[in-house]
C-alpha cells in the first residue's frame, strides 16, 4: 500500500482496530485513548471530535495540538520495519502510534509506554 493511501485513510476506520487490539489483550479503551492522548496532545473531547468529523491520518497528525517531544525514544519495529528509521514523517508518526498500540496490547505497563 502506497504512503499516500495510508495518508488518505480514515482515523475513525482505524481507530476501532486499536481498540480491538488492545482490548481482545485485556486493555482497555481508556488505555488506548490515553496512548493516543500522550503521543499527539489531544485530549478526550479533541480525540472524539476528530473521530466523529472521520479526518484522514494526514489531517489527524497535522491538527494534533502537541505531537510530545518524548516520541524519539519510541523504538522497535512494526511490520517488520524499525519505526525509528522510517524516513517520511508522517508514516514515522503512524508507525509510533501503531507501536505504542502493540505495546499496550503486550501487557507493557502504561508508565513504561509514556516514557516520561
Amino acid at each position: 500500500m502506497s504512503y499516500e493511501r495510508v495518508f488518505a485513510m480514515k482515523f475513525a476506520k482505524v481507530y476501532p482496530m486499536y481498540v480491538a487490539k488492545a482490548e481482545k489483550k485485556g486493555r482497555s479503551r481508556e488505555e488506548v485513548d490515553q496512548v493516543i492522548c500522550w503521543l499527539t496532545g489531544y485530549d478526550e473531547a479533541g480525540l472524539a471530535r476528530q473521530i466523529e468529523q472521520e479526518t484522514d491520518f494526514r489531517t489527524f497528525f497535522a491538527d494534533s495540538p502537541a505531537f510530545n517531544p518524548n516520541v524519539a525514544l519510541i523504538k522497535g519495529v512494526v511490520c517488520g520495519v524499525r519505526v525509528e528509521d522510517v524516513e517520511d514523517p508522517l508514516m514515522q508518526k503512524i508507525r509510533y502510534l501503531d507501536k505504542l498500540v502493540d505495546e499496550l496490547a503486550r501487557g507493557k505497563a502504561m508508565e513504561k509506554i509514556l516514557r516520561g
